[in-house]
């Protein structure tokens, strides 16, 4: 980043299968001042989610998809550098959608002030966007019970990892899968979960039934591919399926190779009398992030629930970042930090 200037990424090109850095384009100019009612944002934290990839595509989505040339899209943690609002200040923290670029100016509109969190950068993580993902979607169409058997894919993730901690405080046996060793060990020895197992095993199938005695009452997918056909026998009757994403998807150009599978899914889903549930976390339950907040926030503060942090320094990075996040290269949240944390 160059001292003195705004610097942004932007969308070059869309990109066709894997993104590759030819697809982002580094551009720097004069940082913007503010007029009235508005406030200059200094950018700090940037969140990386899987989700932008589907952004990066013209196909049609639950949100409009960018222009070549428009920034990257992207929730941020900025601190407000000046302010001629009359309702912020400057030093003040907020949580806004700045996207990938190191200044931003903003009406107010859509900030939310961060001046009660300790560590603002869990803002994008565990008590933002990604937590509140895995509390809504595990507790409102999850609906474990003490005793269920619960599977996390992405065990180790922003999502899965408070998706298991959430299961195995309600009494749940946690299973979770993950790609590789290290991300097992963790799931089981720091955030608690019963098994994980590594989804690049070529065994994973009969891995994932042994691991499920008693089948699968609720699976959380945020995946999809090899993992949800491994999943896929073992729900048990009247399981549950919370969806907020299809990692493993995202780059494809078209169908898998091989037979049609959605009789199988629709007859396994019809017999066996399963929820499957999409579910896009603020369209269905911004009215809930209150209550989300002030829970989580608690069980953060005393250690109940955990979480890890993947910090990449300079916004000049994000576009090899985020290509690795799409590979699962990540451990944690992955964030950059684009600016000093004063």
């Amino acid at each position: 980043m160059t001292p003195g200037q705004n610097t942004r990424v932007l969308l070059a090109s869309r990109p066709e299968g894997a993104p590759t850095v030819a697809n982002f384009r580094i551009e720097y100019g004069p940082i913007p001042q503010p007029a009235d009612g508005q406030l200059l944002l200094r950018t700090v934290y940037l969140s990386l989610d899987p989700y932008m990839r589907s952004r990066m595509s013209a196909a049609k989505s639950y949100a409009a998809a960018m222009n070549e040339g428009d920034v990257m899209v992207g929730a941020t943690v900025c601190r407000v550098e000046a302010s001629r609002h009359p309702d912020y200040q400057a030093g003040e923290w907020v949580l806004a959608y700045t996207g990938w670029q190191s200044h931003a100016l903003s009406d107010g509109v859509g900030l939310h002030k961060l001046s009660g969190m300790a560590r603002p950068s869990l803002a994008l993580g565990v008590l933002g966007m990604t937590g509140f993902t895995a509390y809504m979607g595990l507790l409102e169409i999850g609906q474990p019970r003490a005793g269920e058997t619960v599977v996390v894919a992405a065990a180790t993730g922003a999502v899965g990892s408070v998706v298991g901690q959430i299961a195995k405080l309600k009494g749940c046996r946690v299973v979770g899968i993950a790609g590789g060793a290290e991300k097992c060990r963790y799931a089981v020895e720091e955030l608690g979960f019963d098994v994980c197992l590594d989804h690049r095993s070529p065994d994973l199938a009969a891995e994932l039934a042994a691991a499920c005695p008693q089948g699968i009452d609720v699976y959380f997918e945020n995946v999809g591919g090899v993992v949800f056909d491994a999943v896929l026998p073992l729900l048990n009757t009247g399981a549950r399926v919370p969806l907020c994403g299809l990692i493993a998807q995202y780059n494809a150009t078209g169908l898998p190779a091989g037979p049609d599978r959605s009789p199988l899914l629709m007859r396994t889903l019809l017999t066996r009398r399963i929820r499957m549930q999409g579910f896009i976390i603020f369209d269905d339950y911004a009215s809930h992030y209150p209550e989300f907040l002030k829970t989580m926030g608690e069980w953060v503060a005393n250690g109940t629930v955990r979480y890890r942090e993947d910090i990449v320094s300079g916004l000049e990075n994000a576009p090899q970042a985020f290509i690795g996040l799409l590979q699962g290269h990540n451990f944690g949240k992955l964030i950059i930090q684009v600016g000093a944390d004063e």
